[in-house]
């Protein structure tokens, strides 16, 4: 903890050191050190918004991490709050550029939902990814030939310019796993997933061969759910659950709907959904077991 004199607001400083990643959690990790600033001084969100001349409902936004942040707001906020020391101040609104800066993913808006970007921000600065998919390859598992059957599949009157861009969109998602800060990917697939020859056979053959090389990776496993299990946990669908090295983010859970998303990151809803996925994993074939399983299949076909 950083404090300049006795009469100054404490700043704590850990967040900022740990602070990766993309623009979507900076702003997450600053908007959650402004609430705890402006907590500690008691100051409510209507003061807040006066000294920034804006509503209390964008000072709310703020810290929820949902807008992007000026400069001239964050320095007044922390003016209220107390925080008046330059060495103090320094980190805070240094966050703020880069919490602003755009992420890779910017580059492909035309094909980028907004609800669906969220997520690609969030996933590439998560450090440990959980998926479990019934239907489909998770996108961060796909080759590039079974990514663009998938994508025919959901776009089929979509001119070829625009495939190939949603294609370029996913195997760039694909770098997140390679690297020295990788987040460890750990997905459980429905045998269904591997029985559908999405693409045809071909293409299915050389999506097994793609898995079979991503678990050689030290920070990829994978499972299968197999038929014989009957029915499980996960009855529901398919979800994917975030979780961040910065220690006052929350899990998120993420479910993907046809044209929009849901986001969970209440304690009691991510718990239940971390209770499922602990037991599908327990009920799941072993992870050392995988590779037989999709050579099996990869002969099947």
């Amino acid at each position: 903890m950083i404090t300049s004199n006795a009469h100054e607001e404490p700043v704590e400083p850990a967040l900022m050191g740990q602070a990766r990643g993309s623009s979507t959690v900076l702003r997450i990790v600053l908007g959650t050190q402004l609430r705890r600033l402006r907590e500690k001084r008691h100051i409510t969100l209507d003061q807040a918004g006066n000294a920034i001349r804006a509503s209390h409902s964008k000072v709310s936004r703020m810290e929820n991490g949902r807008v992007s942040f000026r400069v001239r707001d964050v320095a007044d906020l922390l003016t209220l709050y107390g925080v008046t020391a330059e060495e103090d101040r320094a980190p805070l609104l240094a966050l703020v550029e880069r919490a602003n800066l755009p992420g890779w993913w910017h580059d492909y808006g035309d094909v980028l939902p907004t609800w669906f970007e969220t997520y690609v921000s969030l996933e590439a600065a998560a450090s440990v990814i959980r998926n479990y998919e019934v239907q489909f390859v998770p996108g961060l598992l796909q080759s590039e030939e079974y990514a663009r059957a998938v994508i025919r599949l959901g776009f089929p009157d979509a001119p070829e310019e625009e495939i190939r861009r949603r294609v370029d969109l996913r195997m760039a998602r694909r770098r997140i796993l390679d690297g020295a800060q990788s987040p460890h990917l750990w997905a459980v697939l429905d045998e269904a997933v591997l029985r559908r020859p999405l693409g045809g056979a071909e293409v299915m053959r050389g999506q097994i061969d793609h898995i079979l090389q991503m678990i050689r990776k030290p920070n990829v496993t994978v499972q299968i759910a197999p038929f014989s299990i009957g029915g499980h946990a996960a009855a529901g669908g398919p979800f994917s659950l975030l979780r961040f090295a910065q220690p006052d983010l929350p899990d998120i859970v993420y479910m993907e709907q046809l044209t929009s998303a849901v986001y969970l990151d209440k304690r009691t809803d991510v718990d239940r959904y971390l209770e499922v996925m602990e037991r599908l994993c327990i009920e799941a074939e072993q992870a050392s077991k995988t590779e037989d399983i999709l050579l099996r299949m990869r002969d099947a076909l």
